[in-house]
């Protein structure tokens, strides 16, 4: 398997929570996982970061915030480059996903969780 270094927006330490979920899956499967959240913590050896630090090599950005909270990264995560933008379900945005296109990115609208279940992460 490829390693995909992801980059989860919206990480949680709370084990309910999707993302949080996700980080551990991902690491599971063999991704490095990069995470951006509301409070520092960390969850397994993913340090959550509450700035924006420049990651190097993301190669996909996995959205667990909603389309109110997304426009404050539109910026930050299109100058990252990566190759793919999945938007977890709760996450759609029509304007993000036309601005990631534009520059190259493919938007996938799809569970994370459920994509590397099935094979297709």
């Amino acid at each position: 398997m490829i390693n995909k270094k992801t980059l989860v927006i919206g990480g949680s330490p709370k084990p309910t929570r999707y993302s949080n979920k996700a980080i551990r899956k991902l690491l599971s499967y063999g991704h490095s996982v990069e995470s951006i959240g509301l409070r520092k913590s960390s969850i397994e050896s993913v340090n959550i970061s509450i700035n924006k630090p420049k990651f190097e090599d993301i190669h996909t950005v996995t959205l667990y915030i909603g389309s109110v909270h997304q426009p404050d990264y539109y910026s930050y995560l299109l100058s990252l480059n990566p190759s793919r933008i999945i938007f977890n379900p709760g996450t759609e945005n029509h304007e993000f996903a036309e601005l990631a296109n534009k520059n190259g990115i493919e938007v996938i609208e799809n569970c994370t969780l459920v994509m590397l279940n099935d094979g297709l992460f």
